[in-house]
Formats: structure tokens, C-alpha cells, sequence
């Protein structure tokens, strides 16, 4: 029994690549409005990627801005406003937000 759960661990468990590189499992994520880290386990957290569109053709770059918000965002409803204030700040949209 014990010898199951030795195995079983965590510090054994190792996630490899093709090439057989040991690479990380979990990657965390900071929300984009609170900058606090998102949990494992907050499971009402989102991600949002805008492309990036080529002002001349208006043909998408390849290229993304992402934003990352946490459920207690979301629960409040906060998510837009948010995201407008966001876009606002990095150029994408012009005058969508506006503080009282």
C-alpha cells in the first residue's frame, strides 16, 4: 500500500514533451484587472484574446492582446467595464470608457 502511493506522488509526477523535456503542468495566470494571481482551482475565470488587425487591410496580424479575468470579477460584473477600461488604455478602442 504504501509502495501505490509513493508512487502515485506528486514529486514523481513529471510531464515531458516530445523531445522528453520536463515541462511545467500548471502556468498561472494575473487578472488583468485586480492583478492578482488566478487560482487552480477558479474555475470561473476567463480568458479573452482581441487579434491584432493590420489598419491598412483590416486583415488579422497573427498577433493578440489577452486578458485574463477572475471569477470574483465576473461574479460582481465587473468583466466589461474592465475590458473597456483595458482596451481604452492600450489603444484598441477610443473613448468607450469613461470615468464618473
Amino acid at each position: 500500500r504504501y509502495r501505490q502511493r509513493h508512487l502515485l506522488s506528486p514529486s514523481n509526477a513529471k510531464m515531458q514533451n516530445d523531445q522528453g523535456d520536463v515541462v511545467d503542468i500548471y502556468f498561472p495566470r494575473k487578472c488583468s484587472a485586480t492583478t492578482s494571481i488566478i487560482g487552480a482551482k477558479d474555475h470561473a475565470s476567463v480568458q479573452i484574446n482581441i487579434a491584432k488587425v493590420d489598419p491598412q487591410t483590416g486583415i488579422m496580424t497573427g498577433d493578440q492582446y489577452t486578458y485574463a479575468f477572475c471569477g470574483p470579477i465576473r461574479s460582481m460584473g465587473e468583466t466589461d467595464d474592465s475590458l473597456n477600461r483595458l482596451t481604452d488604455a492600450a489603444g484598441i478602442t477610443k473613448g468607450v470608457y469613461e470615468a464618473n
